[in-house]
Formats: C-alpha cells, sequence, structure tokens
C-alpha cells in the first residue's frame, strides 16, 4: 500500500510530526502504517550497509503518549523483515545507541520514538547504526523508500521485551565511581532532579542514590505524556524556574535538569542559578581541557565572545561551526580525522557530545562529567557556584526571529545575508567576523554598543533569527537600533 507524504516528515536527521488530535488547527500526519513503514525501510537500509540478515534491532520510546502504539509499528515492520527485536519500553535516546555496544542485546541498530521537547501530540523517530546516529541524507533516503516500498512477512522475526535502563544507569555509576574512587562519592550531598514527566526520572533511584546522594525534593519523575507540569526542555524559563525553586526550597547543592529523551540537561548551582547555555559548555569545557590541554572546543554559531575568552584562558581553542547539534557533532569528527584534536561539540541548547563517549550526543554523560567534578568540588568544600567565577556572561542577550513571508525563502534570505554584510562592513565601529560558517556575525566596539550581533537562517524553516549581546547596559538597543534601519527596505522580512 502507498502512502503519500512520508518525505514530508524529515526534521534534519530526525523524524518529526503531529501523531495525536488535540491541538486545533494541526492534523494528525504520522500515523502507525507511516511509522511501521518507515522501520520496514530502515531495515531494508541497515540490511544493504550492514550486508547482514536477519539483524538485531533495539527499540525505546520516551513518555509520549502515542509512543507506545508508534514503538509497536516500529517493531511489527522490523519484525516482519525477520529481524530479532528488542523492545526496550521507556528509555532515553543515549540509551538506545548504547544497545549496540551493549554485550547482552548487542543490536546492530537501534530506534527511538521520541519528539525530544515538542508538544505531547508530537512524536517522532531517530535512528542509530554502531557507528552512531544518522546523518540527514540517511534519514532522506528511508524515507524515499517508505514512500512507494511493498511491505512483506519473513519468517524468522522474533520481539524480546528487556528493560535496558538499569544496564545504562549501571554503566554511569560505574564511571563516576572510577573516576573517583569512591564507592558513594556523593554522601553528604543533596542533589534534586527535574526530570520534567519525561524518561529521565531513572536518573534519581538508578544513579544518584547508589551513589549516596539525598534526592528529597526531586520533581516529575514519574513519565507522563501529557506533560502537565511544564515543557520538558532546559531551555525553557518556566521549566528553568521549577528546578531552581526546588534548589532552593530543599537548600540543595545542585539541581539537575533533563529534556524529555535524555540527550539534553543544565545545571543549577546551590544559589539557583542556571548553568545552561554558555554556562553549561563552559562547566563541561573546563573538564575536557584539563584531560586533554589545548584541545579545540567545537559550539554552535550563537555562542558569546564571554565563553571564546573562557576557553582560550584554559588554553583551548573555540571553533564556533553551525547550529543543529548534528552539524556540530560532525564538524568535531572531521575536524579530528582533519588532525586537528577535537574532544567536545556542544550546542548553546543542551545537546552535547564528547569524543570519549563516541561523539554521542548525551545529555545524561555531560550530567555524569559535572558529577565527577562535583563531587571534586563538595569534597574541597566548594560549591558549585565557584567553578564558573571566570566566565563572563554578556549583561544584555536578545534574540527576533523574522518571518520571511515569500515562497522561495531560502533565495530572499541569502540575498539578504548578502546585503547585511556589506551594509555591516560601511558601518563605524563594526567588524564582520571571519572565518564564520554560519549567517554573518559582527563584532560591535564600545562605540556602537560594545557586544556582537548574528544574522543567520533557520535550519529548516522560512525564519532569519537575528542574536544580539552586548557587555553594557543599553548596549543592545544600540546595535538594534542600527539594525532596524536596514532591515526596514526588507518588506518579505517580517
Amino acid at each position: 500500500m502507498e502512502i503519500k507524504n512520508i518525505i514530508n516528515l524529515q526534521n534534519g536527521s530526525d523524524i518529526r510530526g503531529i501523531a495525536l488530535e488535540g491541538i486545533p488547527g494541526e492534523e494528525v500526519n504520522f500515523t502507525q502504517n507511516m511509522t511501521m513503514k518507515i522501520a520496514f525501510s530502515f531495515a531494508i537500509w541497515l540490511e544493504k550497509k550492514l550486508g547482514k540478515t536477519p539483524m538485531t534491532i533495539a527499540v525505546g520510546r520516551d513518555s509520549r503518549l502515542s509512543g507506545p502504539h508508534l514503538a509497536q509499528a516500529v517493531a511489527l515492520g522490523l519484525i516482519s523483515r525477520g529481524n530479532k527485536v528488542y523492545q526496550c519500553g521507556i528509555a532515553t535516546t543515549p540509551a538506545m545507541f548504547m544497545t549496540t555496544l551493549d554485550p547482552v542485546i548487542k543490536a546492530d541498530g537501534a530506534v527511538m520514538v521520541t519528539a525530544s521537547h515538542l508538544p505531547f501530540n508530537r512524536n517522532g523517530l531517530k535512528f542509530f547504526t554502531r557507528n552512531g546516529g544518522l546523518n540527514k541524507e540517511d534519514i532522506t533516503e528511508i524515507l524515499e523508500l517508505a514512500e512507494t516500498v511493498e511491505t512483506s512477512f519473513t519468517l524468522g522475526g522474533k520481539s524480546i521485551d528487556y528493560d535496558f535502563l538499569p544496564s545504562y544507569a549501571k554503566g554511569i555509576v560505574d564511571l563516576v565511581r572510577e573516576k573517583t574512587g569512591e564507592s558513594k562519592p556523593l554522601a553528604g550531598t543533596h542533589i534534586v532532579v527535574d526530570a520534567g514527566n519525561g524518561a529521565g526520572g531513572f536518573f534519581v533511584d538508578q544513579v544518584l542514590n547508589p551513589l549516596g546522594a539525598n534526592t528529597e525534593g526531586s520533581l516529575y519523575l514519574d513519565p507522563d505524556g501529557n506533560f502537565p507540569n511544564h515543557v520538558p526542555n532546559p531551555e525553557d524559563p518556566e521549566a528553568i524556574n521549577h528546578i531552581t525553586r526546588a534548589v532552593l526550597k530543599n537548600t540543595a547543592d545542585l539541581g539537575i535538569i533533563f529534556d524529555t529523551d535524555v540527550d539534553r540537561a543544565a545545571i543549577i548551582d546551590e544559589k539557583g542559578n542556571a548553568i545552561n547555555r554558555n554556562g553549561f559548555i563552559a562547566f563541561i569545557s573546563s573538564m575536557v581541557l584539563a584531560d586533554y590541554p589545548g584541545s579545540t572546543i567545537v559550539t554552535d554559531s550563537i555562542t558569546s565572545t564571554g565563553l571564546t575568552d573562557y576557553i582560550t584562558s584554559l588554553g583551548g581553542k573555540h571553533h564556533r561551526f553551525k547550529r543543529g547539534y548534528k552539524n556540530v557533532i560532525n564538524e568535531a569528527i572531521r575536524l579530528n580525522e582533519a588532525g586537528i584534536e577535537t574532544h567536545l561539540a556542544m550546542e548553546t541548547s543542551g545537546h552535547g557530545a564528547i569524543k570519549e563517549n563516541y561523539f554521542l550526543d548525551d545529555g545524561a554523560y555531560l550530567v555524569t562529567l559535572a558529577l565527577i567534578k562535583f563531587a571534586e568540588l563538595h569534597k574541597a568544600l566548594k560549591p558549585v557556584s565557584s567553578f564558573l567565577e571566570g566566565l563572563k556572561e554578556p549583561l544584555e542577550a536578545k534574540e527576533i526571529r523574522f518571518k520571511i513571508t515569500v515562497d522561495d525563502f531560502k533565495t530572499y534570505g541569502d540575498k539578504v545575508l548578502e546585503d547585511f554584510k556589506i551594509f555591516a562592513q560601511n558601518q563605524p565601529g563594526w567588524t564582520v567576523v571571519i572565518p564564520n560558517y554560519e549567517g554573518v556575525r559582527i563584532n560591535c566596539d564600545q562605540s556602537s554598543g560594545n557586544g556582537w550581533c548574528l544574522l543567520r537562517m533557520s535550519l529548516h524553516d522560512p525564519m532569519m533569527p537575528l542574536n544580539i549581546e552586548s557587555d553594557s547596559i543599553g548596549g543592545c538597543e544600540m546595535i538594534e537600533t542600527s539594525l532596524m534601519e536596514y532591515f526596514d527596505q526588507y518588506e518579505a522580512l517580517d
């Protein structure tokens, strides 16, 4: 049976769509039949890549309401090709990759049913092989096949229920114990977790408690696909407000917040200050550079000049690249292949990958590194807030998003960027940053705003985000005023 428009579900290196009714104006475009065909096509794609049949493939899901049905559809599509399928139930995105390295499962591939932090009615798929997550071109190939493939049934396939999270959690506990040399390195500490009713609740009982931490006051640990308390997004101000209040109310030493599928995270210091975005990158960078002096840190394009100064002060090199976690990870891999030692790739959104962890986009692993440093600080009677005293954060920051209202938005956006570069070169006190890998970035001296701005195209949508930061009060307004005079000439920018 032919199902059209499957290709429209592609979102970069992920698949995402509307899986449930419930939000006015949003019609379901991601069904069980589509999911089954996509999984069937992934099996064919993986067979060709590996040159083997049958295969072993693991399937997990986050807490979304549509998760059980879509995960079952994935399993059906895989079993129909004669494969052995481990159904892992509630799991995390990083854990599903680890099934390919697990000595019990030994999966040839893995599928995670998740739409990250998106609303309850959305869902999607992420795919892994033993080489990591699939790239954009791989997803395109699979979806194009799914549009027309005729499904069939091959004998020999079977399904096995297998709760993988305990094995995954044990690996985290073992790593912390190995790095700290203690069985309970978090004894005497108080840590609260906000899992946002996603898949991260396991971290309390299966990681922190075995390591000795007091976790009283943790929030929203039970999976609930309605997400009744807040959006499970470590960047969301309301979500950060919840974990901040929990830290202060419980006089905790540390707070941890995860997104729905635990590939992103942030931490909160004992004063209730969020260590996310530039701060979280700085925190992890400091640990990486202690182990690998002089190495390069890859980030997305909107990181601050203060972060650059911080990385440089630790002897590292800061390489800004493009937005998109796969872009950042792939750039780090490319740099290593070119002989440039690179151990960390991280976005301001909280996506981050470490070379020693297979360059896996893994929020839990980043938090694990933070726990190792936290244990060291606690032993030295130092609070978490003391760790980033050398990081200079901007006094002001602002993002403006311009919608492009013409059909050929990419061509229009490229013209705006081309003209903007010429405009910027003629502004007093402005310097165009070179090299720059996404959009046009401008440094503004003290007389013209004392900061920087970046204009770029959105990765997928007809949007042009503009980020502005300043180290002076009123600096963002000064930069914005000059910019608006430029943007007024473009009628298709809303």
